[in-house]
């Protein structure tokens, strides 16, 4: 059995992470454990470099943590500015002794009305609930699940780019790790 240590007790990321690996991996089991670590950046990332930092440093801290594992994931969600409008996406960084995995998930337009709650210093996740009168949304659906009616959820946006950080561990040969 393969160990994950994901840095969020966030469940929709945890499901994600253990959803990407069984799709990847089929012939493999895994066991993930949840941790709370910082970011190390913004509470709302508002930038693709931050937001990729913030991954880079959750999955960093959860290594140096709990160092007894085969991989250590950071997902670190933010928003970035395209003419005017306000995109959300994440970032996913899978570390294993022998490598790391990056990949970024799609992005998708922010009603004005939130755009302007994040502008002003909300937080994405307070931002939805406000508008949407949610409570904690960022651990159920999120915004993309509330905007796209359950079509995409947080979890298959996540669990999509889980996938895809994992290509160079399924790839070993290919990538050197």
């Amino acid at each position: 059995m393969k160990k994950i240590v994901m840095a969020s007790a966030n469940p929709v990321k945890a499901k994600a992470v253990l959803q990407g690996f069984q799709r990847m991996f089929t012939e493999e089991t895994f066991e993930i454990q949840t941790l709370e670590v910082p970011s190390g950046v913004s509470d709302q990332p508002m930038t693709d470099e931050e937001t990729l930092q913030g991954a880079l440093n959750r999955s960093q801290r959860a290594r140096e943590l709990i160092s007894n594992a085969d991989y250590w994931v950071g997902i670190e969600g933010g928003v970035y500015e395209h003419e005017n409008d306000l995109h959300a996406f994440a970032w996913v960084v899978v570390r294993s002794p022998d490598g790391i995995g990056k990949s970024r998930s799609g992005s998708f337009e922010l009603p004005s009305v939130i755009r302007d709650l994040v502008h002003s210093g909300v937080e994405l996740g307070k931002a939805d609930d406000m508008v949407f009168q949610r409570y904690n949304s960022k651990q159920s659906n999120g915004a993309i699940g509330i905007l796209t009616q359950d079509v995409i959820d947080r979890t298959a946006l996540y669990e999509h780019a889980v996938i895809l950080a994992l290509v160079p561990f399924r790839n070993r040969e290919l990538f050197g790790k």
